[in-house]
């Protein structure tokens, strides 16, 4: 039966169109026979550089240790892939924070344009599509492998302007994606067209109801997905309601640095986006995702943690400034904190064909526009990987000299059977897919 021929039955048996992205991933109504072993990929951005000296393992191979920042990710120690000396080799147009961004997934330069930034010469958005996109591109050209959406472009507190340094994802040269940072309008985009809470409560309503119908009619493992599912809804229905009594839905004005009001709001929000991407690829509405925390020049005020000054201007004080430091180490290991929450999402959920679960399929990758924060470097890009997605042999923390992070590109596609000969620009391509990674 078609994926057409499916959804025409499913809505013939009087399912909602809301429940249609949930019960069309069940195996009882997408047919054994079609399932095969899924991989999926997320790429998650924090951004302002790390603080090495706490970041990077010292030892190489598996038998290595897990700094201060990224001690939550020890649960999954042999599950990740820690790559230092990934740089950023892309010369031209813009300040290191534009290149870092913007050439990040792209792996070629910024076009001619008028965007200042700082010193350097005016540029504008990336020419050429982000690696991302590619993999979604070759994976919606395979009827095997096509899903919904193909890729979700996820974000946490993204400020209104559009910018090189705002935008990581590029559909094509000069084709900036924009991420959906505000929950309810992912949730509208993954599960209907509603146009405010109380609609998105009544969809919610129609989406349980249906998965209540829908258990008579599969088998025992459906129904263990179908009771995720649910759960899944009961909490965002509870979300809803615990934001409209915090009225977290004022309309807030961009601040001087490009920070939203919303802000204090960055824990919860987080923890929605997440969520809702863990639960859109369970259901396999994408198998390409990302997830964009603020933005370069990220000057998001972690009041949670008791820092009350921006990540960004934090970012640049010097190294001698031990206090900063610590105050830097404490916004990078939150950040962790919540790859960490994703890795444990995916681990606890089981893959509906019984191949093991999300995480054994699904590649995280932690990265970050810089190296260091006060010194604007390219070189030693963060590149964390957890999960078992790209095939990769994990549990390793590997060192390399200075290579350029085109190859680590190539790699990811490579990983997906898409064996692009080069990837962004070709002059830092001539050496191949980084090695030993599988």
């Amino acid at each position: 039966m078609t994926m057409q021929h499916r959804r025409q039955f499913i809505q013939d048996m009087g399912f909602s169109a809301a429940s249609l992205p949930l019960l069309m991933g069940l195996p009882a109504f997408s047919g054994a026979s079609e399932v095969t072993v899924k991989q999926r990929m997320i790429v998650v951005f924090s951004p302002n550089g790390t603080i090495p000296n706490d970041f990077w393992p010292n030892e190489v191979g598996a038998d290595f240790k897990l700094k201060r920042i990224m001690e939550s990710l020890q649960p999954y120690q042999d599950q990740m892939l820690v790559l230092k000396g990934i740089c950023d080799q892309i010369k031209g147009d813009g300040d290191s924070h534009m290149r870092g961004m913007s050439c990040l997934l792209t792996g070629i330069e910024l076009l001619p344009g008028n965007i200042q930034g700082g010193s350097h010469t005016p540029a504008g958005w990336a020419s050429g599509l982000s690696v991302d996109q590619e993999i979604k591109n070759f994976l919606q050209n395979n009827p095997k492998t096509q899903t919904r959406f193909g890729s979700l472009e996820f974000g946490v507190v993204v400020p209104d302007r559009a910018d090189p340094w705002t935008r990581m994802v590029y559909s094509g040269s000069n084709q900036p994606v924009a991420p959906i940072d505000d929950p309810y309008v992912m949730f509208n985009k993954l599960y209907g067209k509603v146009e405010d809470r109380k609609s998105v409560e009544s969809v919610l309503d129609r989406v349980r109801n249906d998965l209540r119908r829908a258990r008579a009619l599969v088998g025992k493992e459906d129904r263990k997905l179908l009771e995720q599912h649910e759960q899944f809804i009961r909490d965002m229905e509870a979300r809803i309601k615990r934001d409209a009594e915090h009225q977290l839905d004022i309309p807030a004005p961009v601040q001087k640095a490009g920070v939203k009001n919303a802000n204090e709001n960055m824990p919860d929000l987080s923890r929605m986006q997440i969520d809702m991407l863990v639960n859109s690829m369970q259901n396999d509405m994408a198998r390409v995702g990302s997830l964009q925390y603020t933005r370069s020049v990220g000057q998001a005020k972690m009041t949670w943690l008791g820092i009350n000054e921006g990540h960004h201007g934090l970012s640049h004080e010097p190294d001698s400034d031990k206090e900063s430091q610590e105050k830097l180490v404490k916004i990078n290991r939150w950040y962790c904190e919540e790859i960490a929450y994703m890795a444990k999402r995916l681990a606890e959920t089981p893959e509906p064909d019984g191949t093991g679960s999300m995480l054994d399929n699904t590649t995280i990758v932690w990265t970050n526009e810089l190296g260091k924060g006060n010194s604007h470097t390219l070189n030693d890009i963060p590149f964390v990987l957890i999960g078992g997605g790209l095939r990769f042999k994990m549990g390793r923390s590997l060192q390399y000299g200075r290579v350029p992070h085109n190859r680590l590109l190539m790699a990811f596609a490579h990983a997906f059977g898409h064996r692009v000969e080069a990837f962004g620009n070709a002059n830092y391509c001539g050496d191949g897919p980084l090695h030993d990674l599988t």
